[in-house]
Parts: C-alpha cells; structure tokens; sequence
C-alpha cells in the first residue's frame, strides 16, 4: 500500500487548512495517510522534528511518499538526508518549502529560524532516496521569497509550480484545498 506522510509547518496542527482535504482525497485513492501532529510546533527544532518523523514513518520503501508545508519541507530534507544510502522513497512535495526566508519580525521568531536556515543540507544525500521532488510557491507568499523556486530547482531539480494568492498556503490563508498537490502527488506515485 502506498503511504504519505504529510508534515504541518511552524505553529501548525493536522487539522489546519488543506492537510484535511488532502488526508481525504488520497485516502479515496487507496493510500494510507499520516498527518503527525510535530513536537512543539510554536518552537520547531531539527533535533526534534526529524527524529519525530523518522520515528512515524519506520520503515520506508519506494511506496512511501512526503508532502511538508513551509518548515515540514525542510524536515522532510533533513530526514531524507538522515537514510541509509539503502532506503529510497517514492518521492516528495513541498508547499511554501524555503531555504531563506524574509520579514520574520521577532527576536524569537529569527533565533528558531536561524538553526533551520544556516544548519547545511547535503542535497546529494537526499537525491540518493528518490529524485521525484515537487515544489509549489504563491506569487503572494509574505514569508518564502521567490528565490527560493530556483533553490529547490538548483539543489533538488524540483519540478515547479506557482500559484497565484495563496499566501504561505496556511489556513489563516484561507487555503482549504490544494488540487495541484494531489495531482502531482498523484503523479509521483504512478
């Protein structure tokens, strides 16, 4: 059977916006679906949240799938980057995924940030575990600058998607719903 785990961002739950919608129309095509709650979502760490997910998902094959919103994108990273050179995967897609961000506004908000942008990802590592990799943006994000698009193609050779006023793709967005992810989670998974 094949699995996704999908990975909520900072401050985020498993019931937030679209994860619903998407645990439900994958489910309907016959996939198990995992929507973890993470460990302390108002103070995400590296430290935490990979083992976390590396935990959920045990075992993983080339019938195993991730879709992360905005810092879940970056933990997926950092757990693909943690496999054994063995493991493969059958692929991942991020939403507002980043590698840089902009207007973060508090002390505390750039000091959880900062481990998560100056800690390396060795994307060579994480090819290794698949090399279908997906990534939507929104021409409105206030958060994930548009640099990050070429980013995820350089480092990833991501396949892209910009969607028009979407926001950071949160809830509070009033994003419940997401058809380009599941169309290409669909995709991957063929």
């Amino acid at each position: 059977m094949k699995r996704i785990f999908i990975v909520h961002g900072w401050d985020g739950n498993p019931e937030e916006g679209w994860f619903p919608w998407l645990k439900k129309e994958l489910e309907a095509k016959g996939f198990e679906v995992s929507v973890p709650q993470m460990p302390k979502p108002s103070e995400p760490k590296i430290e935490a949240w990979v083992p976390h997910l590396s935990k959920i998902a045990g075992e993983v094959d080339e019938d195993t799938f991730f879709v992360g919103h905005s810092i879940g994108c970056q933990t997926i990273l950092r757990y693909l980057e943690s496999l054994s050179v063995d493991k493969k995967v059958g692929g991942a897609a991020f939403v507002a995924g980043w590698f840089t961000l902009m207007n973060l506004e508090t002390d505390e908000e750039k000091e959880i940030a900062s481990p998560w942008l100056t800690t390396p990802i060795d994307f060579e590592k994480v090819k290794q575990h698949t090399k279908k990799f997906f990534a939507v943006f929104s021409d409105n994000d206030e958060v994930v600058p548009q640099e990050n698009k070429r980013l995820f193609e350089e480092r990833l050779s991501a396949q892209i998607a910009i969607e028009h006023n979407k926001g950071h793709f949160s809830g509070s967005d009033g994003v419940t719903e997401l058809p380009i992810v599941l169309e290409k989670i669909l995709e991957l998974a063929k």
